[in-house]
Formats: C-alpha cells, structure tokens, sequence
C-alpha cells in the first residue's frame, strides 16, 4: 500500500479499520512473493513441536501442505510486544501531509493487528517530554480496542505539540517499567541533542533482556535528502519555535554531512547492542514495517 493511499483512507475515522486493509493486502501480497516462508495460518495455527500432544494436530492442513501445525487456542501468547511512539513536535512534520507520526501511528495499528492474528500481545507507550501512557502487553479484546483508541486520538490531534522530545530521558524510564521480557518497537525520528545519552538508553533496554527494533522515521525528500525549491526559506523548529530564513542551497552539503554522521552514529550503536536499526520513510509503503517485523518475530519464535 503505498503512502497516497494512507492519506485518503486517514479520512475515515477508524484506525482499526485502516490497519486491517493494510494488513490483509500485505498477507494476500506475501502469498505472490519471495516471502512466502512468513505466510503460515496466522490466527489458527502453530507449528507442531516434537513430542507434543498429536490431538490437537490439524490433519486436513497436513493434507494440504504435508506439514505438521497444531490448532492454536485463544489463551495462548507467544510473544509480548511493546510498540513505543515518539509524539513530540517534530513527528508532526511535514504539515499538512502524512507526517512522520501519522506514519508511525498507523504503522503501530498495523503491527497490533498482525499481532492479534498471532495471538501475540501488544502494549503502547507515549511519549514526548514525558511518558504519558505506558500500557502492559495484553492480548485481550477489550485491550486491544483501548489500544486502537488512543491511536485514533493521536491522529484526531491536528494541531502540532509544542514538546520537546526527550527520547534517552523516556526510554530510561520505558526500560525500568517494563518488567516481562519483550519485543520492544521504536517509532521515532531520533532528534536527541545528548547522542551519548539516546545509547545508555538503548543499552538499558539491552541489559533488561529486551529485544528492540528502531524504526528510524523520516521524509525521504526534504529530511534525508534535503530537497529544496531554489528560494529562501523560512525554517521553523516545530519543538522550540526558533526561526531562521536561509536559502537551501547554502546549507545542503553541510546539512548532509551532519545527518549522515548522525545516522552512522546511530547505525554503529545499534550494531553494538544488537538492535535491528530500519531507516523507515513516510513516503514509502508499510512493508519497510512489516517485512523486518516477521523476520525478527521468525528469529524470536
């Protein structure tokens, strides 16, 4: 699904929805494609593990795929994943257009159903300057819908925050309160001004045994590449407010320089600590969410 469509489906005002259009598209796709490996009966299956009770083998589905799976029951949760999204005033870039949060949002509402249909469970954590909303991983109903509401909220917010984003501060206080061992999903654009800071946090998560995708959030045109109309433009930080007119060209090679020092930084410390670092941009379709996801999930399963 590419990002135009995104955009005009955020006019219908369920979330939930939105995420199970993506994701049906995204199974029916993998069905077509190399990833086929990833296309086991999600909601109704597992795979036989030797030794196991034979009862609950499902013998028609042998009959068709000569693979042993076993009926999986409602009960059962094969991995805890706690989805954590950055909504700090510059993830409402670009304006007036599908923003780096609208993208993580609904990356997140995708990721909690392909979850539910795993009989995985999901948590939601946000933060800006603070972490206001930290829920545990559940898998039940009644939680996934609360889930899916306060996403809804965040995309129903059309009007920027001013919040800085203090993403070490936040991610300390993420890793001290999770207390079961999890799969924990970062959706953020990474504007920490403390590098040094942003990894002791991501090696906090480490040492508490977590596992961690870092979703990198940008805008492939303006942000990653620094593509400008040749005219002086007004800049303004979306967190502070500071402004400051300058004409693009002047500051392009510079600009590029710092943030590819940047991403390598980011790169490197990930690599360090063993964290599936994906740069991820709103331009593009939510497969760059969906294919790293299940293959990590295949490695932890």
């Amino acid at each position: 699904m590419s990002v135009k469509e995104p955009i005009n489906l955020l006019q219908i005002p369920n979330i939930e929805f939105l995420a199970n259009q993506v994701v049906e598209g995204f199974i029916t796709g993998l069905h077509k494609s190399p990833y086929h490996g990833f296309s086991v009966e999600f909601a109704e299956h597992r795979q036989y593990n030797t030794g196991e009770n034979s009862r609950h083998i499902d013998w028609k589905l042998y009959g068709r795929t000569d693979k042993l799976f076993v009926k999986k029951f409602e009960e059962e949760t094969n991995l805890r994943c706690q989805l954590v999204i950055d909504t700090s005033g510059s993830m409402y870039y670009p304006e007036n257009s599908f923003s780096k949060l609208n993208f993580s949002v609904v990356a997140a509402a995708v990721l909690i159903q392909l979850l539910k249909r795993q009989r995985d469970a999901s948590g939601l954590s946000l933060f800006d300057e603070q972490l206001y909303l930290n829920t545990p991983a559940k898998s039940n109903a009644v939680h996934l819908k609360h889930l899916m509401t306060s996403l809804q909220q965040i995309l129903d917010k059309r009007k920027p925050s001013q919040q800085p984003s203090q993403i070490a501060k936040n991610l300390h206080v993420l890793a001290e309160q999770l207390h079961k061992r999890s799969l924990v999903v970062i959706f953020s654009d990474f504007f920490e001004t403390d590098f040094d800071a942003l990894k002791l946090a991501l090696q906090h998560l480490k040492f508490n045994k977590h596992e961690v995708i870092l979703f990198h959030v940008g805008d492939a045109g303006t942000e990653a590449e620094f593509n400008f109309s040749n005219q002086p433009h007004l800049f303004v930080d979306s967190e502070t407010g500071e402004q400051i007119k300058l004409h693009p060209t002047a500051i392009k090679q510079a600009y590029m320089k710092q943030m590819d020092q940047y991403k390598s930084a980011l790169k490197t410390a990930c690599m360090q600590f063993k964290i599936d670092y994906i740069e991820a941009f709103v331009n593009d379709d939510f497969n760059q969410i969906l294919y790293p996801f299940l293959k990590k999930r295949a490695k932890l399963s």
